[in-house]
């Protein structure tokens, strides 16, 4: 009884271990449709006796501005392309700030933040983590570090309602996503952290300190020139020109 119970669990696992592949598979080449949490702020916004709409306008990697594009990664991951998905030595240093007492802080990478926001509920759990960890390793593995980036800035929650960069320039600047300038990209990434505290296109005085924060990043790790080496950063085995 027990060993046939183990072998329909282990099936089960490896049945949803496939087809999470194939589905991160699939998803290197056709955009998501949607983010598990735009599913979970929908919801609540039923909880509330609302019905919050979602604005969201796929932009491809060649319309998305070089400056939003360093701007993230100099606020949210500078080690993007040099990791396969996980921090380390963030990670470290966040466990030894938590375990000190001080508030909560993350080490999310980009990467993980994908996997989180495309498949997974918001929350604190150790499930939630495992897989969180699982499908990260996926699409380190299955996309190129442009995909995931790419992912991330058509994805990521910028405002209420508010989902990927096109949406939340038009939003927060009243342009599309292309046209972004150097100052517009900072105060983006500057309020990541909390976008439905905060907003770009009205900052208050820590967004804006942040946002110059951002920018000096920006330069010290060298501009578009850092986007070239993310082209370097896919498995060996992976076909040119994908």
């Amino acid at each position: 009884m027990l060993r046939a119970l183990t072998r329909r669990l282990l099936k089960l696992l490896l049945w949803l271990m496939l087809t999470s592949a194939l589905l991160v598979l699939a998803l290197r080449w056709v955009p998501p449709p949607g983010t598990a949490l735009m599913i979970e702020r929908k919801i609540e916004s039923w909880g509330s006796g609302q019905s919050l709409e979602l604005k969201r306008q796929w932009r491809p990697w060649n319309e998305l501005p070089d400056h939003l594009k360093m701007a993230v990664i100099a606020a949210e991951d500078q080690k993007f392309a040099e990791h396969w998905g996980f921090d380390m030595g963030a990670i470290q240093a966040a466990l030894a700030h938590n375990q000190s007492g001080g508030s909560l802080r993350g080490a999310s990478t980009l990467s993980q933040q994908v996997a989180k926001n495309l498949f997974l509920w918001s929350g604190r759990s150790w499930l939630r983590k495992g897989l969180e960890a699982w499908f990260t390793a996926l699409i380190e593995l299955l996309w190129s570090k442009e995909r995931i980036l790419e992912v991330y800035l058509n994805s990521v929650e910028w405002g209420d309602g508010i989902f990927g960069a096109e949406a939340a320039a038009q939003h927060h600047f009243g342009i599309g996503a292309p046209y972004l300038d150097r100052r517009q990209a900072s105060q983006l990434a500057a309020v990541l952290p909390n976008p439905l505290r905060w907003s770009a296109g009205h900052p208050n005085g820590y967004v804006i300190r942040r946002a110059a924060w951002i920018r000096q990043q920006m330069n010290q790790l060298g501009g578009s020139h850092y986007l070239n080496q993310l082209k370097a950063q896919r498995p060996h085995w992976w076909p040119r020109g994908l």
